[in-house]
Parts: C-alpha cells; sequence; structure tokens
C-alpha cells in the first residue's frame, strides 16, 4: 500500500480483539521503526512494550494511580489549555467520540467511565510507553512524534490498529516503578495497539481535518 493509502487507512482505534501480535511481527515493525529521522541522528526513543500478564497487571496500577483522586503529574509538559480554534477541534473530537458512542454531552458519569478506559489500554493486547531522557525536552519530544508516527504507519501496513494516547503520560509514576524506568529518563506519552474490533461502534468514530488552505501557505 503506498504511503498516502496508509495515512488514510489509519483511524485511531478504541476496541480490539483478544488476539495477540505474532512476535516476529512485532521485531519486523520495530526493527524498520529505527529507520525513523531524528535530529542529528540521536535517536532518542526508548520504547517499552507490554504485552500478557505484565499488561493487566500494570493496567491494574494505572487504574488504581487513576481512580485513587490523585492528579496527574506528567514528566513533560501535559498542561497545554487549548484556545480559539485548537479548542474548537478539541471539542468537535470529543463530540465524535462520545456521539459514536451515545454519550450525551449532559453525561458526565458516562464520559468519565469512557475517559477511564484509556488507563485499560482500551482491552487491547500490547501497549508501549514512549520514553526519553527528560533533558531532552522539546527537541526530544519533535524527534519522538516523528517516530510515533513511522510506527503507527508501520502497524497499519502490516494489519495492526493503534491509538496514541496522550493520557498515558499523565501517571509515570507506577509505570516508572513496574518497568524500572531510570528517574532521567520520562514518559513521554503512549499509545495501545492490536487487531480492531470490526464491529464495535467506538471505531466508526471518525474526525475532520481542515482544509489545505487553513494549515498551508504555497509562496
Amino acid at each position: 500500500m503506498s504511503l498516502s493509502g496508509l495515512l488514510k487507512k489509519r483511524f485511531s482505534i478504541r476496541a480490539f480483539l483478544d488476539k495477540p501480535v505474532p512476535e516476529e511481527i512485532l521485531k519486523r515493525i520495530f526493527t524498520d521503526a529505527r529507520l525513523s529521522p531524528s535530529n542529528c541522528n540521536v535517536q532518542p526513543w526508548q520504547i517499552y512494550v507490554v504485552s500478557g500478564a505484565k499488561k493487566n497487571e500494570l493496567k491494574d496500577k494505572l487504574v488504581q494511580a487513576v481512580m485513587s483522586g490523585q492528579a496527574p503529574n506528567p514528566d513533560f509538559n501535559w498542561k497545554v489549555s487549548y484556545k480559539g480554534v485548537h479548542r474548537d477541534r478539541q471539542f468537535g473530537s470529543a463530540n465524535a467520540l462520545y456521539s459514536s458512542m451515545g454519550i450525551e454531552r449532559s453525561d458526565k458519569q458516562a464520559r468519565m467511565v469512557a475517559m477511564l478506559q484509556n488507563w485499560t489500554f482500551f482491552n487491547a493486547p500490547h501497549a508501549l510507553f514512549f520514553t526519553m531522557e527528560k533533558y531532552l525536552d522539546i527537541m526530544g519530544a519533535v524527534d519522538m512524534g516523528i517516530y510515533a508516527q513511522t510506527l503507527t504507519l508501520l502497524m497499519t501496513e502490516h494489519g495492526i490498529s493503534s491509538c496514541l494516547q496522550g493520557a498515558l503520560g499523565q501517571f509515570p509514576d507506577p509505570v516508572r516503578d513496574f518497568l524500572n524506568i531510570p528517574e532521567e529518563r520520562g514518559i513521554l506519552f503512549g499509545m495501545s495497539f492490536g487487531y480492531a474490533d470490526e464491529k464495535a461502534v467506538v471505531n466508526a468514530t471518525r474526525t475532520e481535518r481542515e482544509p489545505l488552505e487553513n494549515s498551508v501557505v504555497f509562496l
């Protein structure tokens, strides 16, 4: 499939089959992902992939942390408050998601339950965490974003669906303890992935894209 075809085929998936990805396919994907570009070729990514019983154990620890009521304490700055058109797009995305699930805007309880699914990895067979040395700051974050895009497109090429999740970087402490991540390395964000449940209504969610003239200036 062409790159443009992969981009049109990839969507954020939030319901998965109970079917793990074969190890040889995973290794092939992550081997190819190493070719992702980075500033000065520093290759800042350190990826942790959890599956099976380990994934379920970490899921329980994350849900416990979220349900405890403690405030998020991300390793990096996730405190951006969207304004103007960016806020409008944020609301549009949330509306598309909750509408596909049949959840009314006024139903805060149902929205909270749906939000909590982020930390259960949407019951995907696999989850991963994108980590890097904290001192790299925004330069490392740019490289990590490029790597994540490369990775999700490679997964799409192999018929594997995914959901990139900023939420998986909001409560780093249980993840760091469980995975023995060094203190100098921060958890930027995460991803749940596996084979999509095509029958799940939530996977019908589609978000809009701005027209070309709103994002690119040709001179």
